[in-house]
């Protein structure tokens, strides 16, 4: 089955800036894909040239077999969008955020009220049918936004950060809802800086740093080849990390110094551990957790996913 995106040479400049430098990718009908990254890296600057808003600079660019400088209205029509900041029309309640939403693409007024319906239950928003913007939580303005960009029934859905600013329990539930939308078939584009959503909801994503794609692969594969089994987290203090490092060289696969903490990479945290109080070393706190996502992007990069 062919992609249903598809790009090469992908490029865009602003002036003399270029936010995306030259990235090939596929997107497969009904995948979730990702692209995980820092802020500025270029992923709201892809995301707007697959919805069609924002014109490449070089390079090819189809969705759904259209070329996306050519075919903007017919690309739109069958995409769903959730940008990054929410864009409910305040003066409106919940509901009819939907309805005048779904006008927008021609649909008669009993389907539009149908579906309205329909997705105000699939957002578990019934019950703030009739409720103004303005009084629901940022989860709820979440879930509605989604909620409405489903309106049109589109083949592929594009999120930017969809869970910025959420608090973890609506996060959770935001998951589930896409996570269902994945169920049904409903290809998933997202950006996102948190590794543990790109591990929820991603099949298969590219870390992109400074408009350049830097690793591809689902998040276990990725780990799996980029990271080590555990990583150990250990604090001696801002002042004594450096020092500390150096005594603890041979310790582990490899060591990242961090301005607050310092990294070890190894396949058995707790021996790892062990080894640094052999050299009468004496952390101040301790963490040993399985390897993520950010530590791949570290080890790609230099840097953490949150600066």
């Amino acid at each position: 089955m062919p992609a249903v995106i598809s790009a090469r040479g992908l490029v865009k400049r602003y002036g003399d800036f270029t936010a995306v430098d030259g990235i090939d990718f596929d997107i497969e009908q009904g995948e979730s894909f990702g692209f995980l990254g820092p802020n500025g890296a270029g992923k709201s600057t892809t995301m707007r040239m697959i919805s069609a808003v924002s014109t490449r600079t070089d390079g090819t660019l189809d969705v759904l077999g259209l070329d996306t400088n050519d075919h903007g209205p017919e690309i739109r029509a069958q995409l769903g969008v959730v940008p990054q900041a929410d864009t409910l029309d305040t003066e409106l309640r919940a509901r009819d955020n939907l309805v005048v939403y779904g006008r927008y693409f021609g649909l008669p007024r009993a389907v539009v009220q149908q579906r309205a319906d329909e997705l105000l239950a699939f957002a578990q928003l019934e019950e703030k049918a009739k409720a103004r913007v303005d009084d629901l939580s940022g989860g709820m303005k979440r879930r509605l936004t989604i909620a409405r960009g489903l309106m049109n029934e589109p083949r592929i859905l594009l999120l930017d950060e969809p869970t910025t600013g959420l608090d973890p329990q609506a996060r959770h539930i935001l998951w589930d809802r896409l996570f269902r939308l994945k169920e049904r078939g409903t290809t998933l584009v997202l950006t996102t800086h948190f590794m543990d959503e790109a591990e929820q909801l991603c099949d298969r994503l590219v870390v992109v740093d400074h408009g350049r794609i830097v690793a591809e692969g689902s998040p276990a594969s990725l780990i799996r080849e980029h990271s080590s089994r555990e990583v150990l987290e250990v604090r001696f203090g801002s002042s004594r990390n450096a020092e500390a490092a150096a005594a603890m060289q041979g310790i582990g696969d490899r060591l990242e110094v961090l301005p607050d903490r310092i990294l070890v990479y190894a396949h058995d945290g707790d021996a790892a551990l062990q080894a640094i109080h052999a050299k009468d070393l004496k952390p101040i706190t301790s963490l040993v957790r399985r390897s993520s996502l950010e530590d791949v992007f570290l080890r790609l990069t230099g840097r953490t996913l949150i600066e």
